[in-house]
Order: structure tokens, then sequence, then C-alpha cells
């Protein structure tokens, strides 16, 4: 029964099926039918939602990434910034609360990962968009920090992106998000502080436009 629900809640709903059906079995095999399955409501009310199949991998993507950026935005400008010890320990934080959002949202990463680069032309321009705020977080964090602290390096638009991108691709090569077979995303975190911590101390980096 839907009924007692919320049209925002009934939404949630549907894009934890389409989630859930995709860990079962991938997005091209997954039908409406599996999705209203798993979320308990008609196909009727599916469609009262989402146009098509691809409306709601989108919705779920956006919502998945919403809630990261959110995580790691809080997580990073919750900590003491002042001092080397300070920045580094922002960009632990960040980083160590991403990671454990992906691993707590298990029917959710695959998506994230994986099914959204193959799903079509809006959902890749979705996909670009996401990532490009995912940089612009990055950057918006690294740049409070500097207000408090100067010394922290700087932080360009253009590396941003291409860290989004290698932290993406190095959760790949640890993990099949098909099985969830290989180390845990945690277990990435002193890799990935690393890379960050490579970025923001090049003395070129800051020039990259």
């Amino acid at each position: 029964m839907t009924s007692t629900r919320t049209a925002e809640e009934v939404r949630a709903a549907l894009t934890g099926g389409l989630a859930a059906a995709i860990a079962d079995k991938g997005y091209a095999a997954t039908t409406i039918a599996d999705v209203v399955m798993h979320a308990r409501v008609s196909k009727r009310t599916f469609y009262e939602h989402f146009t098509d199949k691809e409306a709601c991998l989108m919705a779920l993507y956006e919502q998945g990434c919403v809630h990261l950026l959110a995580v790691v935005r809080s997580a990073a400008t919750s900590t003491d910034r002042s001092g080397d010890a300070g920045w580094k320990a922002m960009v632990n934080d960040g980083v160590t609360a991403y990671l454990n959002a992906l691993e707590s949202m298990p029917a959710v990463t695959r998506t994230l990962l994986v099914e959204i680069q193959a799903a079509g032309p809006k959902a890749y321009r979705l996909r670009q968009q996401m990532q490009r705020r995912f940089a612009d977080t990055l950057v918006e964090v690294v740049d409070a920090a500097r207000a408090a602290d100067p010394a922290i390096p700087e932080l360009s638009q253009l590396l941003a992106i291409a860290l989004v991108g290698g932290v993406h691709e190095m959760m790949l090569q640890v993990s099949d998000p098909y099985t969830g077979a290989g180390p845990s995303f945690t277990s990435l975190a002193p890799a990935v502080d690393e890379l960050v911590y490579a970025i923001l101390t090049n003395p070129w980096s800051a020039g990259m436009e």
C-alpha cells in the first residue's frame, strides 16, 4: 500500500527498489516489474513518478551523489584546519567519510561506479554534471580551509576533476562492483589520502586551470 506514504517516500522506495534489483541482476536485465516488486508498489505507481527505467536510474544516481557530497562536505568542514596537520586531518576525515558512506550502501555503489556509464546519453551527461559537482565541492572545501589558513595549498578545478576520476578508478581496480569481491573501499583510505596530498602539495598544481 502506498496511500500512507508521501510522494517523496514513494520515489525513495522506487529508487531503492531499482538499486536492489541492480544488485541482484544488473541494470540491463532489470525490469520495471523487478523494481516495483522490491518497492512494494504497483507499475501504475511507478509510472506516476518516473517515465521509464532510465529516469529512475538517474534519480537513484543523483540521490546517491548528493548524499556523498553532503557527507564529504560535513566531514571535511568539521575539522580544525590550522597548520599542516590541520589540512591533512581535513583530507583524511573527508576521504574516510566518503569511503565509509560508499561501504554502507552496497546496493547503490554498483550504480554509482558502473551502471550509470552505460545507461544512455542522458545518464552520461548527468554523470558528467555530478562529477563536476564533486570537483567543485573539493575546491570549495579547500578554499574554505585556505581562508582559515593561507598556508594550505590551493586546488584548481581541473585537478579536482582529475582527483575525482582517479579515486573512482582506484575503486574499480581493487573491487569488483558486480560481485562485491575484493578489498573494502575503506581499505583505500591511505592510498586516496596519498593521492590528495600529492596533488595539493605539487608546486604547479595551483596553476592548472
